[in-house]
């Protein structure tokens, strides 16, 4: 099984973009040619990505037989941004992660992870001094995916929090909400830390090391696939794409 996670950026190719092209999102998505795909920073009809449902354009493009759009925030940045709870219409605007596979999805489950409740300081690249910002909400989506050779795998994704002493919170909440979930399990998404803390706080293994930030110069690896269960990775690599900030991380993956 071909298992991928990437960051977005909305579907954008860089920081500013203000011209998204969807279509550029699904070539990235059939270059991929994942069987499960895990996707962060996902629009849903908002007009900076031309009102397009990214999720519904990946699943297109890669033959998806079941996805998952779920948003962190609904609304539109700026204006109504406000925290998703899972009640809004589905064609409403919203913005959060996805989860899209080639073979049939037996359960769902989502994982709602608050954003830190008061302003934290926070020194952003170029910066000397440190600004108050104000977190968002997360939220993690599993799926419980059916295997052709028979057998079930479930898979996560999620984006954690940019703020250091909270995304450690969140994977933690994240670890205990998917305690009783089927193993193998695989955990996947921009969980923005190392993997170091991502493996000492979700108590998982690391199935692939490759930086994947930034894109034009990867130093850093804060994309993952971590595992519990019987599964091992065959093949690993980072792949630039036409679109996002982020490198694209795929595995090859062998289960049982």
């Amino acid at each position: 099984m071909r298992l991928a996670t990437f960051n977005i950026l909305h579907g954008s190719r860089h920081h500013g973009d203000e011209h998204v092209d969807p279509r550029l999102l699904a070539d990235a998505v059939r270059e991929l040619d994942a069987d499960v795909l895990a996707l962060q920073e996902v629009d849903r009809n908002q007009s900076r990505s031309a009102h397009a449902d990214l999720t519904a354009v990946a699943a297109e493009a890669m033959g998806a037989v079941d996805h998952r759009f779920v948003a962190a925030l609904a609304g539109s940045p700026g204006a109504t941004w406000t925290a998703a709870t899972g009640a809004e219409h589905p064609e409403s605007a919203g913005y959060g992660v996805a989860l899209l596979s080639r073979h049939p999805v037996a359960a769902w489950e989502v994982v709602r992870l608050p954003g830190a409740p008061v302003p934290a300081p926070w020194v952003f690249h170029g910066q000397r001094l440190p600004r108050l910002v104000r977190d968002e909400p997360r939220v993690a989506v599993a799926a419980q995916v059916e295997l052709p050779a028979g057998g079930c795998v479930t898979v996560a994704t999620t984006h954690l929090s940019f703020l250091t002493y909270w995304n450690r919170r969140q994977l933690a909440q994240l670890r205990t909400a998917l305690a009783d979930a089927r193993r193998p399990l695989l955990l996947t998404g921009d969980l923005n830390m190392g993997s170091g803390p991502a493996t000492r706080v979700s108590r998982l293994r690391s199935l692939a090391a490759r930086p994947t930030f930034p894109a034009h110069r990867p130093a850093v690896q804060i994309d993952h696939v971590l595992a519990d269960g019987r599964v091992r990775a065959v093949r690993a690599e980072a792949c630039r794409l036409a679109i996002s900030d982020h490198l694209a991380l795929v595995v090859d993956l062998e289960l049982g």
